[in-house]
């Protein structure tokens, strides 16, 4: 579900050229503004807008602008530089209630082919679909090319009807895949645009340059003239003449020329001072590597930058580096330069970036563009994800990320760019102590581990646990193939290493396959006498390098085989083994090949080889980590993006009438009662035990005698406002047969409840099965987040739960089934068959759907679900809403 910003909320945005304006709704304020955007239209454009050109048509488009509150009528407006440039509006058909709605768009002259029409319209479409509306209706005259194609690129199916010289469009609001896909095409193109002038500047000035040898203004500044930037650079400090080579201006506004970029390196107090002057003279991008700002200052850096177009980096960063030939823009102060390559370097923190960059270096893997985010006010990972994917030169994505402002927008990047890069990170904050640490250092909420996980596991990142582990991983995505699996055999001439090596690929979920004889065989005639050719293959110290490299070819020609792990340990009789053993032969490009070197120190290094390059590890489990994330990934690749799979008997109006219902005489939101939770689960098609609702001992026995099944026992449940846990309250009473025993029941909850207790529920018991837990969560910044695993009385105790964000792909799924420790009981085993694992995909599939419907949705838990192999059933339920506002996490906004 989607909507608007609330009435007089401003929400910045780029234009495909780069530029930000603001779209907010229109209020009586704006009448005379509005106004203006009419009267300074062409007569041409004027006609187009009101069929004729009408200056009492633009007067009273004005005026209903600004006329009295009408809950059928809402108007947007795009603002730039103080000024409405674009307004789009509409009324819905028939007044105040209706799934229709009639619009009307209209863009200032000189304005045109910016963009501006259409993120107007995506903007009004997020807010009527928020409103209930379906369609939107317009009538356009038929030579309006423009605003025709305004609508027919704006990814939604538009329906032609001509009538005379005028056209009537009819425009279904349905929240398509092609609708989003469109969206994120136009926001790519923009953002591309408004980061070109921070990575491409023509020109760049540094303002804070000083005297000190050690400022960081200072520092900039030298390695921007020392690296060679191919544009023109500008000091800006009052206390000197020239510095280091460059002359020295008193201020931005004093330079020959408006620089692209300007490097921010003065004390906290003047941010932002130097802010608002750069985006008077026309600055378009900011590095602010000062730090300490308060939340004052902090307010009006991101609001001079908002106002005047410019983007931000920072602050508190170490800056930005593109080793482009055409740029070779180096305007940071880290320790190392890098050297040009095909690796993008996004981090939070200096510190991670600096050894990030270190540790490229050392490995000889070379940089395309390096951005510190520093406490990331607008420049975000998900921008830099969308450049590199679109610079032509980057190969390989490393991100540290402590915080996310858009996760479920940086997913569907992620998903989209990872399919041609491999993009890795550094799981922080996997702690309560790390997330507490995360969060003061980038004053921003820090998200638990598991909602953390699931966002990388679906958008297809590698996650490592620490920066030396993924530069290990990146060594080896970077020189090898992708294996197809994870089968490995292990290559070995010390024993003791090859067991070593078995222990770590097990551990890192790889498998080692047993050899058939006729391998065995093949080897054990090239190998020296004494070899061992199950796997691992133990060659003997004895073998030479034509042996060794003979070995490992027909292991890579064997199809049941992914991947080559050989390590091996110096020996005097080996001489050239190494270099001989690990240079490319034909035969072997097409599988994965890692090594470990028992005598290297490094952690891991790249050696040459005829083809390119091989990860050499100093120790077994670093290669095994490497290939395990080298597998999953090449899995993840083989497998088709996943859909969202439409759902037949959802009643999503019914379900917000419910919610509706509720919170109107429950303003501060609460736990359902049972009858409450399951018509909202009945919305969604989720199958429930049957139950009735009791209230006195002669109901709860006619209740019974109705819904006893084939064994004749019932179950009864305690029901009372709040409750949460029955079963620790020992509020259930199982296995009840007969009237007496009902009535038994009921007695005991009145006399241990009766002063709590408003009603029972009774239910069938149920019959045998697996217990299982499914669940979501409203994360605030997430969103919706759906569990599953092991339920019942052990669902604390184990914690056996995995976990994806909505929306739910047919893969996500899938994933989400098999992810939990107790996922095999569900395909079957000691010759009992699966559950119904379709009606378990189905369950959570609803789920999803539910907790992307219903924003006020604030967490569902379905425990147990009992899993058979005929059918899949909610036992209990308990689900609570809260009055929240629906947010659009797709709708094109900066943060």
């Amino acid at each position: 579900m989607t909507t608007t910003p609330a009435s007089g909320e401003r929400v910045h945005a780029l234009l495909t050229d780069g530029t930000t304006v603001c779209v907010r709704p229109a209020g009586p304020d704006d009448r005379e503004a509005v106004l203006r955007l009419y009267t300074e239209m062409s007569e041409a454009n004027l006609r187009l807008r009101f069929f004729a050109v009408s200056r009492r048509s633009a007067e009273q488009a004005a005026a209903r602008v600004a006329g009295p509150p009408d809950s059928g009528y809402r108007a947007l407006v795009a603002e730039h530089g103080g000024r409405v440039i674009g307004i789009a509006e509409y009324r819905v058909d028939g007044g105040k209630a209706g799934d229709s709605a009639e619009i009307a768009l209209a863009v200032g002259d000189g304005r045109h082919h910016r963009g501006v029409g259409t993120l107007l319209l995506e903007h009004l479409v997020s807010t009527a679909r928020a409103q209930g509306i379906r369609t939107f209706t317009a009538d356009a005259l038929a030579d309006n090319h423009e605003v025709l194609r305004v609508f027919t690129d704006l990814g939604l199916r538009v329906v032609r009807q001509p009538d005379g010289a005028e056209i009537h469009l009819l425009v279904p609001l349905d929240d398509t895949e092609d609708y989003r896909v469109s969206v994120e095409r136009r926001g790519r193109t923009a953002d591309v645009a408004s980061l070109t002038p921070l990575l491409r500047p023509r020109s760049v000035a540094v303002v804070g340059a000083g005297r000190e040898p050690g400022s960081a203004g200072r520092a900039v500044l030298r390695r921007l003239s020392a690296g060679g930037f191919t544009g023109r650079l500008f000091a800006v400090g009052p206390a000197a003449a020239t510095i280091p080579g460059v002359r020295a201006h008193p201020s931005v506004g004093a330079l020959p020329r408006t620089p692209d970029l300007v490097v921010v390196a003065v004390p906290a107090e003047d941010v932002p001072r130097v802010a608002e002057e750069c985006g008077r003279a026309g600055v378009r991008a900011l590095v602010v590597v000062s730090s300490g700002l308060d939340a004052r200052q902090a307010g009006a850096l991101l609001s001079a930058c908002r106002d005047h177009d410019m983007r931000l980096v920072g602050p508190d960063c170490l800056g930005l580096v593109n080793t482009e030939e055409e740029v070779r823009l180096d305007a940071a102060f880290a320790a190392a330069r890098p050297a040009p390559g095909g690796a993008g370097v996004a981090v939070q923190s200096g510190g991670v970036g600096i050894a990030l960059l270190g540790g490229l270096a050392r490995l000889g893997i070379g940089v395309s563009s390096f951005v510190s985010l520093g406490d990331k006010y607008d420049v975000s990972g998900n921008d830099l994800l969308q450049w590199w994917e679109s610079d032509g030169r980057t190969e390989l994505a490393l991100l540290h990320l402590e915080s996310f402002g858009n996760p479920r927008a940086f997913s569907r990047t992620a998903r989209r760019v990872t399919r041609r890069m491999p993009i890795l990170t550094v799981d922080a904050g996997r702690t309560e102590a790390g997330r507490r640490a995360a969060a003061a250092h980038t004053a921003a909420a820090a998200p638990t581990t598991m909602t953390r996980r699931a966002l990388f596991a679906q958008a297809g990142i590698t996650a490592t646990r620490t920066v030396p582990e993924l530069l290990e991983a990146a060594a080896l995505l970077h020189s090898q193939p992708l294996p197809t699996g994870g089968r490995v055999a292990v290559v070995t001439n010390a024993g003791g290493a090859g067991v070593l090596a078995a222990d770590a690929c097990a551990e890192a979920g790889l498998s080692l396959p047993p050899l058939p004889p006729s391998l065995v065989d093949d080897l054990l005639a090239v190998l020296p006498p004494g070899a061992d050719a199950a796997n691992p293959v133990d060659t003997t110290a004895a073998v030479s390098g034509e042996r060794l490299r003979a070995c490992l070819d027909r292991l890579a020609a064997h199809d049941g085989v992914d991947a080559l792990l050989v390590a091996l340990a110096p020996t005097a009789v080996a001489g050239d083994v190494l270099a001989e053993a690990l240079t490319d032969a034909p035969g072997r490009r097409r599988r994965t090949v890692a090594a470990v070197l028992l005598d290297q120190e490094a952690p891991v290094r790249l050696l040459p080889s005829d083809t390119g390059h091989v990860p050499a590890y100093a120790d077994p489990q670093a290669a095994a980590r490497s290939l395990a994330h080298a597998a999953e990934r090449g899995r993840r690749l083989a497998r088709p993006p996943g859909i969202v799979p439409a759902l037949d008997d959802v009643d999503t109006p019914r379900a917000r009438a419910v919610v509706a219902r509720f919170l109107d005489g429950r303003p501060e939101g609460g736990l359902l009662d049972p009858r409450t939770c399951a018509e909202l689960l009945d919305c969604y098609g989720v199958p429930q035990l049957p139950w009735a609702w009791a209230e006195t001992e002669d109901e709860a026995v006619l209740a019974a005698d109705r819904l006893r099944g084939p064994d004749g026992q019932v179950v009864l449940k305690a029901y009372w406002p709040g409750l949460a846990h029955r079963t620790a309250r020992h509020a259930v009473h199982l296995d009840l047969r007969g009237d007496t025993q009902v009535r038994a029941a009921f007695r005991d909850f009145d006399v241990r409840f009766g002063h709590l207790m408003t009603g029972t529920v009774v239910q069938p018991l149920a019959p045998r099965g697996i217990e299982l837990f499914a669940g979501v969560v409203q994360d605030e910044v997430f969103g919706p987040l759906v569990l599953f695993g092991l339920g019942g009385t052990a669902t604390e105790v184990l914690a056996d739960h995995a976990a994806r964000l909505a929306p739910l792909t047919d893969r996500d799924v899938h994933d989400l089934i098999t992810a939990p420790r107790c996922a095999p009981l569900l395909f079957g085993r000691d010759g009992a068959g699966p559950v119904d694992l379709a009606g378990l995909e189905q369950l959570l599939l609803r789920l999803s759907r539910m907790a992307g419907d219903l924003p006020q949705l604030a967490e569902a838990g379905l425990d147990p679900v009992l899993a058979r192999p005929d059918r899949v059933t909610a036992l209990d339920a308990r689900v609570r809403l809260l009055p929240r506002r629906a947010h659009d996490p797709y709708l094109r906004r900066l943060r």
